[in-house]
């Protein structure tokens, strides 16, 4: 009897690799602890600033994403030529101070130009620091390292949820505070001046990564060869970028409305709301970013080229069954009971999914490949994802009560075409990882 030999020991992760996952983890946090924190204060705003579910959808959604979306061309063409982690300083900073700018908004325009201005600085964060990962760990790893990366975004959701359920109280009375330098705002206005100036101390924390070689060269690949690239490999762009995108667009809609959900259907608080679905998110969720990391890697060991893409398409079946189920059950604890499973299969694609473009693309393109991704992810998720649920309560429904089921109706439509698209892509992408891309 002869034994199999034993399976080649994995390449190691260097420390100052991991110095800067864990900063640009760091970052990662920040931007969407500011991001999301809007979440738990649409009463207040709402009641404030006299607006409907529709007017609120776009702060949540598309004034954060136009920006942010068309901006990350420029950025990651900057990205592959200058440093990486200057560019990220300075985006950390500007969107920290804009959030701040939030709490002086006395209109809803106002509001809304904070939110652009936030979308502007965090395009500068994922396609050069998706680079600056691939460009720091060995590539047998990359789907552990940006996984780990990606947990920043769970942890940051978490994190608002929490701060946002601890002083939601605070910010849903009515009367005014006075702050020094500031003078008179509203409770609501205070919490973008508590999670927005903190990210300046982070912005000064980046500048103490060390730049990695770029494995590719200094030059970046031009324009016209990125465009060919992407006309030859037509099939998996699609099925690959779609198919996560429309994953985006349940996951933003569900992130922007769930705390409402538990608040309109169940009758919680929004202090509640906003407990359960950080402890969810900072457990579950965590865990499945991490998860579906490791499992893409250890598939791929077993010699599955299109590994990341089987995961994800996995995730999306499970996040399918969960989307469908939480909004439906008739007690606000069987949502509750829900929200954990949830936020597994919600968290678990969005990892591996960016390792994966790392992964089939050319070394000189890696910023460029990650900001065309970005584009289609947020321009279809977080732009029309609220907005999405939203448009369904106010126009399909016509009711501020039938919230649960526009959630439903939404995820049902966009998950069923996701899981069709990522599972068709397996073979091109396998074919594209295997077709000598990097070349």
């Amino acid at each position: 009897m002869s034994l199999s030999a034993p399976p080649p020991l994995r390449p190691r992760i260097p420390a100052t690799a991991w110095y800067a996952i864990a900063i640009l983890t760091l970052a990662n946090v920040s931007s969407f602890v500011d991001r999301q924190i809007l979440t738990l204060l649409v009463g207040p705003i709402r009641r404030d600033l006299g607006i409907s579910d529709t007017q609120m959808s776009l702060l949540l959604g598309l004034s954060f994403a136009l920006f942010y979306s068309i901006l990350g061309f420029p950025i990651a063409r900057l990205a592959d030529q200058r440093s990486r982690k200057g560019i990220i300083a300075v985006g950390v900073a500007l969107w920290s101070v804009m959030t701040g700018f939030g709490g002086l908004a006395r209109t809803y325009w106002q509001l809304f130009l904070s939110r652009v201005g936030v979308g502007v600085g965090e395009a500068t964060l994922n396609p050069p620091a998706h680079s600056l990962i691939a460009d720091s760990v060995p590539k047998e790893r990359l789907g552990t390292a940006i996984g780990v990366y990606s947990m920043g975004i769970y942890i940051g959701v978490a994190l608002a949820q929490l701060i946002g359920g601890a002083v939601v109280g605070l910010a849903e009375g009515e009367a005014l505070w006075r702050l020094p330098l500031v003078g008179a705002v509203r409770p609501w206005q205070v919490v973008f001046f508590v999670v927005g100036l903190p990210g300046l101390a982070i912005a000064l924390l980046t500048l103490t990564i060390r730049e990695p070689p770029r494995r590719g060269g200094s030059t970046p690949i031009p324009v016209r060869d990125v465009l060919a690239y992407f006309r030859r490999n037509a099939r998996v762009v699609l099925f690959h970028h779609l198919g996560l995108a429309l994953i985006a667009l349940v996951n933003y809609g569900y992130g922007g409305w769930l705390p409402t959900f538990f608040v309109r259907t169940h009758g919680w608080t929004a202090s509640e709301a906003g407990y359960l679905l950080g402890i969810a998110n900072l457990t579950f969720g965590i865990a499945g970013v991490a998860l579906a990391g490791r499992m893409a890697d250890w598939l791929q060991t077993l010699g599955y080229a299109d590994a990341k893409l089987r995961v994800v398409a996995g995730a999306a079946l499970g996040l399918l069954v969960c989307d469908l189920a939480a909004p439906l059950v008739p007690t606000g604890t069987g949502a509750a009971l829900w929200m954990f499973p949830l936020s597994f299969f919600a968290s678990a694609p969005f990892g591996v999914g960016a390792a994966a473009v790392q992964e089939m693309v050319p070394d000189r393109m890696r910023a460029q490949a990650a900001a065309v991704y970005l584009f289609v992810m947020n321009l279809v998720g977080l732009a029309f994802g609220p907005s999405a649920v939203a448009l369904t309560t106010d126009y399909v429904f016509g009711n501020d009560a039938a919230l649960r089921y526009s959630l439903a109706l939404v995820a049902g439509l966009a998950l069923l075409p996701a899981v069709a698209l990522l599972v068709a892509g397996w073979r091109p992408y396998a074919a594209a990882v295997r077709g000598g891309n990097h070349q």
